[in-house]
């Protein structure tokens, strides 16, 4: 199955997040909260060439947004469009999605769903109970029936497209990583909100499981110290930087 395109769904920008919210998932000892990293909304769609496949979806429509707050945590960014609007500029049309693959439940992540009826959406069980979707139908619960390189747990969705466990961020949290071109693109959610956090190995203050958060973190960074992976983040501009460029993480 040939790739022709993975691309940026991009919805806000220019925004911050101070270290104490990005490093302080373990304890905020050692974070300085006058140290702050570049902030953004971005999703991800594959074209596989016969499908396209989303990677999670962004607010609904009109979602505002929170205001930019002086000394707070963590400032989204500006808004530049709503996600449907940044998706159309893609060139696709929502009819055209046949799978959305969902990191988990939270509605930066999920609160486009609605606008993609035909679409089957790939969920862990946890989460998709945590937002009450319906049992069959388009929604398709995560079995994780295989094991993929040093993940334990994993589903084949397509050549080259896996649907991983990664627990942590939520009790139901998912990772997805596809192979092409000798390279490893890492869709990973909210494992860390930064790639700062990646290389220092640090999680953020948000998650509902942090022992299981920590071997979640550690197993990515096995993966990415074993294989060549462009890491694509959700939360901040290095998330389409990276996919720009093929830039490989090093840790």
């Amino acid at each position: 199955m040939k790739i022709k395109a993975i691309k940026a769904v991009c919805m806000y920008d220019g925004g911050f997040m101070h270290q104490q919210f990005a490093f302080g998932g373990e304890g905020k000892e050692g974070t300085d909260d006058q140290i702050i990293y570049r902030s953004s909304l971005q999703n991800f769609l594959i074209d596989m060439g016969d499908e396209v496949i989303l990677v999670d979806t962004g607010f609904q429509n009109d979602f505002a947004g929170p205001a930019k707050k002086l000394g707070g945590p963590l400032y989204m960014g500006e808004k530049k469009k709503d996600f449907m609007e940044a998706f159309a500029e893609l060139g696709y049309k929502p009819e055209q999605v046949s799978k959305i693959l969902i990191t988990h439940k939270h509605p930066d992540h999920t609160g486009a769903l609605q606008y993609f009826p035909n679409a089957k959406v790939y969920i862990s069980s946890e989460d998709a109970d945590a937002m009450k979707l319906p049992e069959g139908g388009n929604i398709i619960r995560a079995e994780y029936k295989e094991s993929y390189k040093n993940f334990p747990r994993a589903d084949k969705i397509a050549d080259g497209l896996w649907f991983i466990e990664a627990k942590g961020h939520t009790k139901g949290n998912s990772i997805v990583i596809l192979e092409h071109e000798d390279l490893y693109y890492m869709f990973h959610g909210d494992v860390t909100y930064c790639d700062a956090a990646l290389k220092a190995n640090k999680l953020s203050i948000i998650f509902e499981d942090v022992e299981a958060a920590r071997e979640t973190l550690d197993r990515v960074r096995q993966f990415i110290k074993d294989n060549p992976t462009v890491y694509l983040s959700t939360h901040c501009p290095e998330g389409y930087e990276n996919l720009e460029m093929k830039r490989v993480m090093k840790i």
